[in-house]
């Protein structure tokens, strides 16, 4: 797009960049300036408050110097906007009458201009058939000529990820857009040419110029590096508005101290369990002892019941005798102990 726009003479001084989502015009309205040098961005969507929409329409109407309107298709019809020289198609449209509203924005009474769509080579440029299958015809842009090399790209990309860097806030619309796009892209008319299956993450995060890709269902089953390469530490990574960096350290340290008083719980928790189910297993114990011991004197009451009156008489002279050797054994034990202590020391 840049290379377009140093490229033609004389220089386009109004412009038409369609996109797919507002998100995603939230977020390229902050880092197209530095990569688009010399353009003022003026983003228009339908999610703008009506005062807000007819503001920045006014100003890129109205503008004197070299301007690009990043816009939905809020702008794709219905709206005046005089003097356009050139539309670029980041996203093509799923409507083909879309396709020509948009392109019909530039070079209106009786001024030259020019729409170009962006297509990713492989299965995208089936969209050329598509559009002639449906009478609206296109052919390659060969004038002025485009030639990006692996290192513009990688300039591009390092421009932009730098303007992301200065403000979490950027970070977060990235995000936002980045997940609107996939989504949007996923629901085109004209699935069977845009799959989400055949988008390298990898490349879209570089074009796009995220620090990381955002948590979503459509690339769970991507095994490549979702951090993208960068190092990015979220606990430290600030907004730029001083008022809201302040809530989110004040909630983040609130989500500290909740995280430790939760932990204290758990563990709190755990160790009840443990003495809880020390407390059920000596309960078991006792229990277990005690139906031994019921069990026992029940065999010994069925024994003594067998016997005759002899041997019931010999049986309570045997057990007498030994628990006077008990005794005796137990007045010993006590008079050792008595032998042992020798006394206080004076």
């Amino acid at each position: 797009m840049q290379q377009i726009l140093s490229s033609m003479q004389p220089q386009p001084q109004k412009c038409i960049l369609y996109l797919t989502t507002c998100f995603s015009v939230d977020y390229f309205q902050h880092v197209l300036p530095e990569v688009l040098k010399g353009y003022a961005i003026v983003p228009l969507h339908g999610k703008h408050p009506d005062k807000v929409r007819r503001k920045n329409f006014n100003k890129f109407v109205d503008s004197v110097i070299p301007s690009i309107l990043l816009t939905t298709d809020v702008a794709a019809r219905g709206l005046d906007i005089p003097a356009v020289d050139l539309v670029f198609q980041l996203d093509p449209p799923s409507d083909p009458k879309t396709f020509i509203h948009r392109c019909g924005r530039a070079g209106r009474a009786g001024r030259k201009g020019l729409a170009v769509t962006f297509l990713t080579p492989g299965r995208e440029e089936d969209y050329v058939e598509f559009l002639r299958v449906r009478q609206t015809p296109i052919s390659p842009l060969t004038s002025p000529e485009v030639s990006i090399s692996v290192e513009d790209a990688e300039a591009a990309t390092q421009k932009i990820r730098k303007v992301v860097r200065q403000d979490r806030a950027l970070f977060e619309k990235a995000q936002r857009g980045f997940v609107s796009w996939v989504r949007a892209y996923s629901k085109h008319t004209a699935n069977s040419i845009f799959q989400v299956t055949d988008l390298d993450w990898a490349e879209l995060g570089k074009a796009w110029g995220l620090l990381t890709l955002p948590g979503m269902p459509e690339v769970k089953k991507w095994d490549g590096d979702r951090r993208l390469g960068q190092e990015l530490d979220l606990a430290t990574f600030a907004y730029k508005d001083k008022a809201r960096e302040k809530q989110r350290l004040e909630d983040l340290a609130a989500e500290k101290e909740t995280a430790g008083d939760k932990k204290a719980k758990t563990h709190k928790k755990e160790k009840n369990r443990v003495e809880s189910a020390w407390t059920v297993q000596k309960d078991i114990q006792a229990a277990k002892e005690l139906r031994r011991e019921k069990k026992k004197g029940k065999r010994e009451h069925e024994r003594i019941a067998k016997m005759t009156p002899e041997e019931r008489m010999e049986e309570e002279r045997l057990q007498g005798a030994i628990e006077q050797i008990r005794k005796k054994v137990k007045r010993q034990e006590e008079d050792d102990k008595e032998a042992e202590f020798e006394g206080f020391e004076d």
